[in-house]
């Protein structure tokens, strides 16, 4: 398709007009102190893959309200000394897929974990994570459920469980908790933003082609999934608009990105209906920290740049954690 957002000069100028919730601190405050009071009872169980060179964990943990999330710890084969850690969340539908299937990031010397996403799992890659939280009535999809309180809703508990993500692999004794950074894919992305708001300590973030940032632009100017759902919830919801709104506004990634403290390294595409780069641009104009870079790839949908942003991305987490970028020279 042709460009439907802002031109890329307006793009790099653009500001979300989305309020931030005078309660905003004090609400993740509470949701996260609320979720270390259970134990994290991090398990990691070795797991045969077939491959010779990775070295494959499943992982059990506590997540929102204590439920028991998994995840998948990938190592180099042979291990024996704590690496940099990379910690990737899933795009929405999938989940954390088959111990096989995760090769990039521990192949390039990290130690690499993956969040399963809870009650996802079977749009394109399965899960193995349960929501045993129920909700109100909501359009089908993830993302209005519970969308009339923040309390209720279900990105509070995904985005607590990926705090907890952190923390749990950090955990295991072959991770290095002082280089450890976030990273996702669309939702994934929109997560990666949440933890780079609400952990003080990373090294890093990339959020790639970023869904959940600025949900009232989004709302109206697309008519793709996943934004089109909230759309769906309010055509039959009519008086309830203000409502859902003041909801989303503790789970917008703008508002995570104004307190994130660490470099980070986004991307967007000029034709992605999915996640609008005006969107993206929102939560990256946004960003607290100096040191942040944004890749556009101007004549991409929802792909972002693929392949080519994992090259920027090898690269870049190289020079910020230490371990060898893709052309075989050490970091400085």
């Amino acid at each position: 398709m042709a460009l439907f957002d802002l031109p890329l000069d307006e793009l790099r100028a653009y500001r979300s007009a989305s309020p931030e919730p005078a309660g905003f601190d004090p609400f993740w405050a509470r949701t996260l102190a609320e979720a270390r009071g259970h134990d994290l009872d991090a398990v990691f169980t070795r797991v045969p893959t077939g491959l010779a060179t990775l070295e494959t964990y499943d992982v059990t943990f506590s997540g929102f309200g204590g439920h028991r999330v998994k995840g998948w710890l990938v190592l180099p084969a042979g291990t024996t000394e704590p690496l940099p850690l990379l910690v990737e969340f899933i795009g929405y539908g999938g989940g954390r897929g088959l111990a096989h299937t995760h090769l990039l990031w521990a192949s390039a010397g990290f130690a690499h974990f993956v969040m399963d996403t809870r009650g996802q799992g079977s749009g394109w890659s399965a899960g193995a994570t349960p929501d045993p939280v129920g909700s109100a009535p909501s359009s089908p999809g993830f993302l209005t459920r519970g969308i009339e309180d923040p309390q209720d809703f279900y990105y509070r508990r995904v985005f607590t469980d990926a705090v907890r993500a952190v923390e749990a692999a950090r955990s295991h004794r072959l991770t290095d908790a002082a280089r450890t950074a976030v990273t996702g894919v669309s939702q994934g992305g929109g997560i990666t933003l949440a933890v780079a708001g609400l952990v003080p300590d990373l090294v890093g973030v990339a959020p790639d082609v970023p869904f959940l940032c600025d949900f009232r632009r989004a709302a109206t100017i697309t008519d793709a999934l996943p934004y089109r759902e909230i759309g769906r919830y309010l055509s039959v919801h009519r008086d309830r608009g203000e409502r859902v709104f003041e909801t989303l506004s503790y789970f917008d990634g703008v508002h995570f990105a104004a307190r994130a403290t660490a470099p980070a390294l986004f991307s967007t595409a000029l034709e992605d209906e999915v996640c609008p780069p005006s969107t993206v641009f929102a939560a990256y104009n946004s960003y607290a920290v100096s040191d942040r870079h944004i890749e556009v790839y101007d004549f991409n949908g929802h792909d972002g740049g693929g392949p080519f942003q994992q090259v920027s991305q090898l690269r870049w987490f190289a020079e910020r954690l230490g371990a060898v970028p893709a052309d075989g020279t050490a970091a400085n």
